[in-house]
């Protein structure tokens, strides 16, 4: 996946050898959450995230390097210099902002539900009690939410998305815990066994992560941010990427995410 470019300046400023290929831009992402990031057919990265790391790229004069990362190692990636940044969907929370820093939110969504077809859910209040099963996918908010809130029902942590919408497809659970773009998606690939609650219980942002102290690699992310969303940069990655979603989200009364 990655270009696995050299640098003919470190991170730190300090010249490399003359003929060196020019620095790149380090970004990481789990390629496995359609439309925000994913592989092309072809296998390469594609998506939301994709774009917008391209265009930071360019804002910042950098060829862009790739890093396909399982979501749970990217803090760790970006803590010990693998990576320079993450644009990954990831959610700005207190315990996340301990050990990294953010950037300005560049996308409001939230914790939804989708629940199985037959079940009585109607929303979180619905979720935390006795005989219900909760499947919440590892490193998420919704993990995080289910560790703090849900004392009543059964919790089910697993790796991958996929995994967790089988286990309410197939009966085996009764709630999936997930933001609202992906809920809404897998009730679409799964109407006739699912049923999405999209209303969020747990209001949430998405930021780019940035290192702890790199403050002036956060002033460079803010910038573009601005820069980007004024130029209506956001606007046609939802018109792109999300045109059915927020289409749907408007006749449901529901806030679009960007």
């Amino acid at each position: 996946m990655a270009l696995l470019l050299l640098a003919s300046c470190s991170k730190t400023g300090q010249p490399a050898a003359p003929d060196a290929p020019p620095a790149s831009l380090r970004v990481g992402m789990e390629l496995a959450y359609p439309p925000f990031e994913m592989q092309d057919p072809q296998g390469n990265p594609a998506g939301v995230s994709v774009d917008l790391a391209r265009a930071l790229a360019e804002f910042l004069h950098e060829p862009l390097t790739v890093e396909n990362i399982p979501f749970s190692g990217l803090i760790p990636a970006l803590k010990t210099g693998k990576i320079d940044v993450i644009i990954s969907s990831m959610t700005e929370t207190p315990e996340r902002a301990q050990s990294i820093d953010f950037s300005d939110p560049y996308l409001h969504t939230g914790l939804c539900i989708l629940a199985k077809k037959d079940s009585s859910i109607q929303g979180i209040a619905d979720v935390d009690r006795p005989g219900v099963t909760v499947v919440v996918k590892q490193g998420t908010t919704g993990q995080a939410y289910a560790r703090d809130h849900i004392k009543n029902a059964q919790v089910l942590v697993l790796d991958k998305e996929t995994a967790c919408v089988l286990e309410v497809t197939q009966g085996k659970a009764d709630a999936f815990l997930y933001d609202q773009m992906s809920t809404y998606t897998n009730w679409k690939r799964n109407p006739d066994k699912t049923r999405p609650v999209l209303n969020p219980f747990q209001a949430e942002s998405w930021a780019i992560g940035i290192r702890q102290g790199n403050t002036a690699m956060k002033d460079k992310v803010n910038e573009f941010l601005k820069d980007f969303r004024a130029a209506g940069g956001f606007d046609r990655l939802g018109s792109h990427y999300l045109y059915e979603q927020k289409t749907a989200f408007k006749q449901m009364g529901v806030p679009f995410v960007f």
